[in-house]
């Protein structure tokens, strides 16, 4: 047989075999993706073999069930890190187990019933642990969620020196916002101070300049020291200059911080003494109970809580009418009872409302126990609000500003545009005349002192957002109280504000460093040297009845 024929017959048996061998392709081919689909595997099978697999088959466990990516991979990974992850010895379920009984893995059901003796918990070694805590890293970092990431990131700060420089690189490359990114730069410039080469420590020091993070402040000062210790004075000077720059920079956000404190302990002073410089102003009356109407509206605040255990903000914002009445009705029924009988005997009133005083304290004690109460803060006023790493500022103190000056911009209102308001100044500025065009001067003097014992109570309601309430804590602000209405001016609304705001940021930003002891001694002997050549305060009320006065 020729070449040429023996190649023909050739390519005939393959012309007719070849759709059957693309058959058999085909069907070899099915076979295997179905077979590679029935053996892929959930992060609940590869979770299941960790209940009876060795340290070295755990450890390829742990990088299968990053690679599943759902959303129980991070908490259970952070629970076999800290010891906290079991199963039960019969049928092997997954449970949390910290304090309480055990919760199931997958579904969050808890288990009750369960002796120490029917779970076992999944055993770790140094190795495991060590592969853990990248992985949980690797996790956090490439999460969809950026405050996990956020997270994270910050997290490395405080052990950038055991992260893989290739994890780094990796999330940066793939990092897209902006702050997240900024975190990762300053690992990386913690990273850099490191370095055997002199060249990448000094761009260590200029990537660390500026930050306010303490890890941050804390890698540079360690760094600084080393280069004493070496006598390197080139990277010692760069990193004492960082650090000079940081130190300022707190400096400047603590002064700041103390402004916002300072303003917020205003805005209290400013509800506490708004009543008191009305009533003070328009009867002369020195209401040493005052601070118990501030404690009565705290304590309102507290018993609407109670009523409503399961709505915390819609309590609170309850109360503020409920404390004003509250508070409101006492005053007036202590004018009407004790307070009218003693007009132009002010020792006497002063005697008067100071037992009154304690007696108030006594019955709330009496009512409520002795110990100190707390109010729960809804969450829209919990949390803080932070500016930067070295500053953050809290949401109720922000409620509390803004709540005072609304609270002070309607009783402007009402003194300026109703018929109260007008006869309230008229008694204010004379009261003969006053009285002798036809205004109940008795009855402007109870409602003006219930007006002033209602926004005390108003106050107590922001108070008790700061701290405990308790039968003592009105008089924690009394004394500060007066001095805001000596200081501002009697019965003057605008004066008020300035002193109270006055007063508090000075507290403030005293405290840090004469201690709150010395800073209010030397707030009281700045308002004693003040009066003294300014009597009537900072805006003075005019009138012919205070003229005469």
């Amino acid at each position: 047989m020729t070449a040429y024929a023996r190649f023909s017959l050739l390519f005939l048996s393959l012309f007719f075999t070849a759709p059957l061998f693309a058959e058999d392709m085909e069907t070899a081919s099915a076979e295997t993706v179905i077979s590679d689909i029935a053996e892929e595997k959930t992060l609940q099978d590869y979770l299941a073999e960790l209940t009876e697999a060795g340290f070295r088959e755990k450890e390829e466990l742990v990088l299968k069930v990053v690679e599943t990516d759902e959303p129980e991979t991070l908490p259970v990974m952070q629970a076999l890190l800290e010891g906290d992850l079991y199963y039960v010895k019969d049928g092997n379920t997954l449970v949390y187990k910290t304090s309480g009984d055990p919760v199931t893995v997958f579904g969050g059901e808890t288990m009750t019933g369960l002796g120490s003796r029917d779970i076992k918990k999944i055993s770790v070694n140094n190795s495991l642990r060590t592969l853990l805590r990248a992985q949980i890293s690797r996790v956090e970092l490439f999460s969809k969620n950026p405050q996990t990431r956020k997270t994270a990131a910050i997290n490395l700060l405080k052990s950038a020196d055991e992260l893989d420089p290739a994890l780094l690189d990796e999330a940066l490359s793939q990092e897209a916002d902006a702050g997240i990114k900024e975190i990762l730069l300053l690992v990386e410039g913690i990273r850099q101070l490191e370095s055997d080469d002199s060249a990448v420590r000094l761009e260590g020091i200029t990537a660390l300049t500026g930050s306010l993070y303490p890890e941050v402040r804390g890698a540079l000062s360690n760094f600084a020291n080393r280069a004493e210790a070496d006598g390197n004075g080139k990277e010692l000077a760069a990193a004492e200059a960082a650090l000079s720059k940081i130190n300022a920079m707190l400096r400047f956000n603590s002064i700041f911080e103390n402004l916002y404190f300072g303003l917020a302990l205003g805005a209290v002073l400013l509800l506490a003494a708004i009543g008191l410089a009305i009533t003070f102003g328009v009867m002369g009356v020195i209401n040493m109970a005052h601070g118990e109407m501030i404690m009565l509206g705290a304590y309102t605040t507290y018993v609407v809580q109670q009523l409503m255990p399961a709505n915390p903000g819609a309590s609170l914002i309850v109360s503020i009418p409920a404390a004003f009445l509250v508070a409101g009705l006492v005053g007036v029924a202590i004018e009407r009872g004790i307070i009218r009988h003693l007009y132009g005997r002010p020792l006497e009133t002063l005697l008067a409302t100071f037992g009154l005083s304690l007696i108030l304290q006594q019955a709330v004690r009496s009512i409520f126990g002795p110990l100190n109460r707390s109010v729960v803060t809804p969450e829209w006023m919990a949390g803080t609000f932070e500016v930067n790493p070295a500053l953050a500022l809290t949401y109720n103190r922000l409620y509390i500003i803004i709540f005072s000056l609304l609270v002070l911009a309607m009783l402007a209102l009402v003194l300026k545009r109703t018929l109260f308001g007008l006869q309230m100044r008229a008694v204010t500025m004379n009261r003969p005349m006053a009285s002798s065009m036809g205004i109940r001067t008795g009855w402007v003097d109870a409602l003006t002192f219930g007006l002033g014992s209602g926004i005390a109570g108003i106050a107590g309601v922001a108070l008790s957002q700061l701290t405990n309430v308790g039968p003592n804590m009105g008089q924690s602000y009394i004394i500060d109280s007066f001095m805001v209405v000596v200081f501002g001016g009697v019965g003057n609304l605008w004066g008020t504000l300035v002193g109270a705001m006055s007063l508090g940021v000075v507290n403030k930003i005293l405290e840090p460093w004469a201690g709150a002891v010395v800073a209010k001694i030397l707030v009281l002997v700045f308002i004693i040297l003040f009066i003294q050549k300014r009597p009537r305060g900072l805006f003075a009320l005019k009138g012919r009845s205070v003229d005469m006065g």
